[in-house]
């Protein structure tokens, strides 16, 4: 990867590592996102007694650690290999995907530009970095229409082609929820009742559509979770007030995957 890291990592911070030598009690490697090296002994290598160091770790091997202590005045960076748990390991695999992705759109910007890909890297990350502390959050945000590539001052004409490859490359993320509302009212305008609760609970982001026997799908689409259940919450408890204070009958069920 290009990306290289200013300064020091963070304490508790997960880390992608280089081995590059193999002692007795201790493994030396390089920090891949950063220019400085680090130290894991060998009672953070793994849980419980080890006979010999060289079954855990090899020379040339990539790992992910956790850092433990940071030096500074004397550049030591301590680090485990033990303490990384499975999420924290799948996160980091994860995140670096989404890098190398980053890496990928800027190579292609670089090719129709006709320029260097070091180059066009080192322009786009210098201004991007200072709001993100990665690439991919940020062309994610652009794709998603969060915000603009002015807004991380991205000079014009690379912003034009960045733009064009991120809108190729990533496609925005759409969550779908749903759910079953069930009306009845025996009013002589029960109708016209159904109709205006269903209107209290419309929303741009919510498609509802009549199934039959009185019950209503109501169908949510959001970028993320969090904002797809708050619509839905909002959009079927004002149906429901609407119905309850005009005498109707509702209830909402909502539909599981």
């Amino acid at each position: 990867m290009l990306l290289k890291k200013h300064g020091f990592p963070e304490e508790s911070e997960i880390v992608l590592c280089t081995v590059t030598s193999v002692r007795y009690n201790s493994v030396f490697v390089n920090l891949n996102d950063y220019t400085h090296s680090g130290m894991i002994h060998i009672s953070e290598v793994s849980p419980g007694r080890i006979r010999n160091i060289n079954d855990y770790v090899k020379e040339g091997k990539v790992v992910i650690c956790k850092v433990l202590r940071i030096n500074k005045e004397r550049g030591y960076i301590d680090l485990s290999l033990r303490r990384v748990n499975e999420g924290q390991r799948r996160a980091k695999v994860n995140e670096i995907k989404k890098e190398q992705k980053a890496e990928k759109i800027i190579e292609f910007v670089a090719k129709k530009l006709k320029k260097d890909i070091k180059e066009i890297y080192k322009t786009i990350s210098d201004n991007i970095l200072i709001k993100y502390d990665l690439l991919y959050p940020c062309f994610e945000d652009v794709a998603e229409k969060k915000i603009s590539l002015d807004d991380v001052n991205m000079p014009k004409e690379i912003a034009k082609e960045l733009k064009e490859v991120i809108e190729q490359k990533i496609k925005p993320i759409e969550v779908n929820i749903k759910g079953n509302i069930k009306m009845i009212s025996y009013a002589p305008d029960g109708i016209e009742i159904i109709k205006d609760a269903i209107k209290k609970g419309m929303d741009k982001n919510i498609k509802i559509s009549y199934v039959g026997g009185g019950m209503y799908s109501i169908k949510v689409k959001s970028s993320d979770y969090k904002t797809a259940e708050k619509i839905l919450k909002d959009s079927t408890e004002a149906i429901i007030q609407y119905a309850e204070k005009n005498n109707a009958e509702a209830s909402f069920e909502r539909e599981e995957k």
